[in-house]
């Protein structure tokens, strides 16, 4: 039970200082990129906002029930990176 608890609270660590960097990379972004639509700057914007909800609720669930919402956040992290894929390429 201890190591489980270690490797959710790890998980959560990790996942809200890639949430930081994202968010950082996107104001970036926002200043270089001119040829990224408003819209893409926004929806991005959108999709790092439920990753911030979805890792607040895990946190607050405590890492004991991690598992419940660990597929709902690897989905939304998932879906950033490609974002950002297409927004930086």
């Amino acid at each position: 039970m201890g190591t489980t608890r270690s490797h959710a609270d790890t998980n959560l660590s990790k996942m809200e200082a890639q949430l930081e960097v994202w968010s950082a990379k996107l104001n970036e972004a926002a200043t270089k990129t001119k040829d990224a639509s408003s819209k893409q700057l926004d929806d991005l914007r959108s999709k790092l906002a439920v990753a911030r909800t979805k890792l607040d609720e895990a946190k607050a669930a405590g890492s004991e029930k991690w598992e419940t919402f660990k597929d709902g956040v690897e989905r939304t992290w998932k879906d950033i990176e490609g974002t950002f894929q297409k927004l930086i390429h």
